[in-house]
């Protein structure tokens, strides 16, 4: 998986902002929301959390700011390259932040004309001298808890002379500029210089700093699984998910954030004006997206940003002990999420037995919250409140008892329900602290498992309807069903509690009518009264042009669980809906690059579900999973207590191959080739093999279903 020329995209920017330039790496604390196509690093620049630095240093001509919005772009995911030719210079750069927060700027400039080409380093006013060739400053951040310091260093020292740098015609200069960022009150001047001048060095090759940029970034990659197949598009999405889990790392060890985490989006929603906090930011922890970053990132080998999520959360839970969204200096609300599923099935994957015992107390107490916040005396079922806590606000469900009024946003105008995803998130929770219990030996496995069932038999005797073949919300206080078929209608067959009763769901979201449309799938039906593809309610935006919207839009969050839904169901009926699924997955691949173009990678939050154009400007969104899916179902595994389950889905594929997984204490391999296809890359040959610590472990002529008993390490 070599990232940089896999991934390369040309001109990569934002659509709300013209000439925003989106940059790939992005530090423990420090990233770019865009770089403006100006030398060295302007645009808009974040630390933690949501800052809009606008500034931290550029290079002028002769006196001039200059903005090279005719420059050739080339986005890499380990750093971004400009070059610019006119009257007055030749310029190239590559630029990149780097792991330890430090944005570097490499850039070469050529005078052609016939006088002298004066440069020089221009940075915050406020900046003062710092040696021979640095400046030191800061920015000052009135809407959080830390203010932060700034050392810049130049490799030429001329660039901070008052005269300049002056070039002769016809000569060309290197150099390397450097600005290391770290919290006023805690990183010192000394280290900060340290940093910069790793980069900035005088004499030091611009090449060098360019390659051990891409080795560092790349090596991130080096560690995780490979997979190929005769689908160049499930190819590129694969490896742009992984991308997408890197470039949200954070490791803010500040504040209520002390461990790494994975970020929803490094993006900005809203206000980018300077300094400014207005608008949502999703460079937070938030905990109803921990899950679905834990479901792909389970299959990577370094845990450190799966459980750091968790004991972040576990050390600040609110009041009833329920995990809530964080910030460096603030404890938010709590989403609906199935964080103590994910965590079970990351102890599946790994085995790290000692955090999760840790962990369990913890898990234990968000069952108990759940039940006296959400719960009732009548039932196992959980009510919602507020319609975004599930992370799907303006479902119209909440309003299906007050005949859909124009005006949603008056709080009288909904009634609270019981919820279908709310449920199930607590049915799954319930089920995965049962079975942490059960393998750590807990007195109280048996306990979860019976209210497991008693939210299963709830779920499926009270929200499934006979006549219509649907599960829907309930009126929190008559149990009337809300009729109207949300996207979270097929989360119970997710969680694997369906049985024949229940045959004509799937059907739902197989037909164009409904769920199968163009960009699939909408978060409501399409035969719904409150549908709307684009997002509006009832023809207003009444959350803007780019507002969350789940009365209609495609998300990635509900496509990658209605996937899992779909491949868990066609198993249950033999493989029945294998060519469904495949088709399901390469549109929802598809929504991972601009105008399905494989050349232009781009993640956001939600689509029009008619045509598939990206409704939101939010890249490189982190809100769902992809690899997942994939592995479980493309490749076939999953893990159990005691097993190895090997049953794949047959989408179409000619081959595919998946290595280097590592699950349960052991090395995977799985290879599949086509009988009949004679066009194999080397090292895959006709049947369905696994391969496990090296050597062949079962072997069939077709894609076949197989158990394999886990060995003792």
């Amino acid at each position: 998986m070599q990232l940089d020329q896999e991934l390369k995209a040309g001109r990569k920017s934002l659509r709300t902002v013209p000439g925003g330039l989106l940059l790939g790496p992005t530090g423990a604390r420090l990233w770019a929301d865009y770089v403006e196509a100006r030398p060295g690093f302007a645009g808009r620049f974040d630390f933690i959390h949501k800052v809009n630095i606008p500034l931290l240093f550029t290079v002028t001509a002769n006196g001039r700011e200059w903005l090279l919005d005719t420059a050739e772009s080339e986005w890499m995911p380990s750093q971004l390259h400009l070059s610019c030719t006119n009257d007055y210079f030749t310029f190239s750069e590559t630029k990149f932040i780097s792991w330890d927060d430090c944005a570097v700027s490499c850039q070469t400039w050529t005078n052609p004309g016939e006088r002298e080409l004066v440069l020089k380093l221009a940075v915050d006013p406020s900046f003062q001298s710092s040696g021979p060739n640095g400046m030191r400053g800061g920015f000052d951040v009135p809407h959080h808890s830390f203010d932060l310091d700034a050392v810049v260093l130049a490799s030429e020292p001329a660039l901070l002379h008052e005269k300049g740098w002056k070039v002769a015609p016809g000569d060309s200069v290197s150099f390397v500029i450097a600005a290391a960022l770290g919290i006023r009150s805690e990183d010192k001047e000394e280290t900060l210089r340290e940093r910069a001048l790793h980069y900035a060095r005088p004499g030091r090759a611009l090449s060098s700093v360019r390659e051990e940029q891409r080795i560092d970034y790349q090596a991130w990659f080096d560690k995780a699984p490979r997979f190929q197949c005769s689908d160049p598009l499930i190819n590129r999405t694969w490896i742009y998910r992984w991308f997408v889990l890197r470039h949200n790392l954070s490791d803010p060890r500040y504040g209520l954030l002390q461990h790494p985490f994975f970020c929803e989006g490094r993006s900005h929603k809203k206000s980018k004006a300077p300094y400014s906090k207005g608008g949502w930011e999703f460079s937070k922890l938030i905990n109803l997206s921990v899950p679905l970053h834990l479901s792909d990132a389970r299959w990577y080998p370094d845990l450190s940003a799966c459980e750091g999520a968790i004991r972040n959360m576990q050390n600040h839970p609110d009041e009833n002990g329920m995990y809530s969204c964080l910030m460096v200096d603030e404890r938010m609300h709590s989403f609906a999420n199935f964080l103590c599923w994910a965590a079970y099935r990351l102890y599946l994957v790994h085995r790290n037995e000692s955090f999760m015992r840790e962990a369990l107390p913890g898990l234990k107490r968000q069952i108990s919250s759940w039940k006296e916040v959400y719960g009732n005396e009548r039932d196992d079922l959980m009510t919602e409140y507020w319609h975004t806590r599930t992370g799907k606000e303006y479902q119209p469900s909440y309003w299906y008892f007050h005949d859909y009024p124009r005006n949603p946003k008056d709080r009288e105008t909904y009634t609270h329900v019981k919820r279908v995803d709310r449920t199930v998130y607590h049915y799954l929770n319930v089920l995965g602290v049962a079975r942490l219990c059960e393998a750590f030996g807990d007195a109280d496995a048996d306990t979860y498992k019976q209210m497991a069932e008693r939210i299963k038999k709830d779920v499926l005797e009270l929200m499934w309807d006979n006549e219509t073949d649907f599960f829907y919300d309930l009126h929190y206080q008559t149990d009337e069903k809300a009729l109207v078929k949300n996207i979270v209608g097929f989360y119970p067959a997710w969680a694997e509690i369906l049985d024949e009763r229940h045959d004509g769901l799937i059907p739902h979201l197989l037909n164009p009518a409904e769920f199968a449309t163009r960009c699939p799938f909408p978060t409501v039906s399409a035969d719904s009264t409150a549908y709307s593809r684009e997002g509006g309610w009832f023809g207003q935006f009444v959350k803007g042009r780019n507002g969350c919207m789940w009365n209609g839009p495609a998300w990635p969050y509900t496509n990658s669980i209605v996937l899992d839904a779909l491949a868990r169901e066609s198993r249950r009926h033999q493989h029945a809906y294998d060519e469904a699924f495949g088709r399901a997955l390469r549109e929802y691949s598809f929504l991972h690059f601009r105008d399905r173009d494989l050349n232009q990678p781009g993640l956001v939050e939600h689509y029009n579900s008619a045509t598939g154009e990206p409704l939101s400007d939010e890249q490189e969104y982190n809100h769902s999973y992809y690899l997942d899916l994939v592995i479980s179902h493309v490749a076939g595994l999953s893990v159990e207590s005691d097993k190895l389950v090997f049953d794949p889905l047959d989408i179409g594929l000619d081959y595919f191959e998946l290595e280097g997984v590592k699950a349960a204490g052991h090395t995977l391999r799985i290879v599949y080739g086509r009988p009949g296809h004679h066009r194999f890359p080397e090292g895959v040959e006709a049947g369905y093999r696994v391969y496990l610590d090296g050597e062949l472990a079962y072997s069939s002529d077709r894609l076949a279903r197989t158990e394999l008993s886990i060995p003792k390490s």
